[in-house]
Parts: structure tokens; C-alpha cells; sequence
């Protein structure tokens, strides 16, 4: 019976984020040094991506991600692009973002503590849609060509 009970514990603990569960707020430095929270953009419909500058999947997602902030940040879309890249790695990723002209937030998240609580595999990359009231709809684990369109279709649905 104990045996039962720890197990059922441990997977209670250790359960991946749910769809329709409250997305775990977050407060991460961006690339410019600016505090940003999950929260300050409640209302709006969120894509938060977690990515890294050694993730070749990454790298082929990115430019579709900007593709849909330019099409939709004016309809109340926000993307969150949450860097996973560790503290020796991490001055990489500014001049990645800038060299790229992608113009959404970038945030750090150098001791992977966002990542660990929304994607505990550390798949890469990770995509999470937040709604206007904080929940969690829709999520998605590596990259594929043709994945860009689900992920507008579960944000347009949104707005």
C-alpha cells in the first residue's frame, strides 16, 4: 500500500503541465536585462517557447515564430522565446536573436528552472499557448515542417 501511494505521489508531483491547468508564472531576465513575467501579459493569448542556440530544430521553428508575432502581436499575441542556454553559453544568444532580426522577447533561463517546471524531459523545443486567463490550451514538443500552422490554428481559435 505504501509502495501504491508513493507512486501515486510521485506522479502527482512529477506530472507534465496539463492542458486547462493555470500556466506556472515566471519572472526572467530578457536579453536587454528588463524583468519579465508571465503575468504582465495576461489578456492576451501567449506562446511561450522554451529554445536554445545549440537546438538546430530551434533554429528552423524561430523564423516561423516571427512570422506569426508579425502577423498576429497587434491582435493581442505575445510570444515569450525563453532561452534555455546555460550561464557559459548564455552571451550567445543576444547576438543569435539580434543577427536573426527577431523582435519578439527574449528571455534567460540559465539555471533552467521555467523549463524543468513546464517541459521536465528538456525537449527541445517546447512550445506552451497560455489563453487570456493564464491557462494552458495547447503544447508541443519538437519541431517538424507544418508545425507552425497547428500552432496558428490553435492561436487564431483563440482570438
Amino acid at each position: 500500500m505504501k509502495k501504491i501511494l508513493s507512486v501515486l505521489l510521485g506522479l502527482f508531483l512529477f506530472a507534465p503541465v496539463c492542458y486547462s491547468q493555470s500556466a506556472p508564472d515566471f519572472t526572467l531576465q530578457d536579453i536587454n536585462r528588463q524583468q519579465v513575467s508571465l503575468s504582465d501579459f495576461r489578456g492576451q493569448v501567449v506562446i511561450v517557447d522554451f529554445w536554445a542556440t545549440w537546438c538546430g530544430p530551434c533554429q528552423v521553428e524561430m523564423p516561423h515564430l516571427q512570422a506569426i508575432y508579425d502577423d498576429l502581436h497587434e491582435r493581442g499575441v505575445e510570444i515569450l522565446a525563453v532561452s534555455v542556454d546555460e550561464a557559459r553559453t548564455a552571451s550567445r544568444v543576444k547576438p543569435h536573436v539580434m543577427s536573426r532580426g527577431f523582435t519578439f522577447p527574449v528571455l534567460l533561463d540559465t539555471s533552467t528552472e521555467v523549463v524543468s517546471r513546464y517541459n521536465p524531459q528538456m525537449i527541445l523545443p517546447y512550445v506552451v499557448v497560455v489563453d487570456q486567463e493564464g491557462k494552458i490550451v495547447y503544447r508541443h514538443s519538437g519541431y517538424s515542417a507544418g508545425d507552425e500552422v497547428e500552432l496558428r490554428n490553435q492561436v487564431m481559435e483563440l482570438l
